[in-house]
């Protein structure tokens, strides 16, 4: 498994329940692909959300946030962490 950060953009005024929503439309499906969202964050100004996800491709990650109905705009893996 490999790390991944994921961004999407456009979501300005997002709200913290918003937020948890959509991070849970892909906890519901995540194992379907094998991969694990750990975390997500929000600028609700910027519009901007990021997840991290333990997944086997980046390509895993998209299918998944596609499936909940919020595709990446970008995926990066995340080779070293501190």
């Amino acid at each position: 498994m490999s790390k991944f950060m994921d961004v999407h953009r456009g979501m300005k005024g997002l709200t913290a329940d918003d937020l948890m929503k959509a991070h849970q439309a892909d906890l519901a499906i995540e194992k379907e692909e094998g991969v694990h969202f750990e975390q997500a964050w929000a600028d609700p100004q910027s519009g901007t959300v990021y997840c991290l996800s333990d997944a086997p491709s980046a390509e895993a990650v998209q299918r998944i946030h596609e499936r909940a109905g919020h595709k990446a705009d970008e995926i990066h893996p995340v080779p070293l962490t501190a």
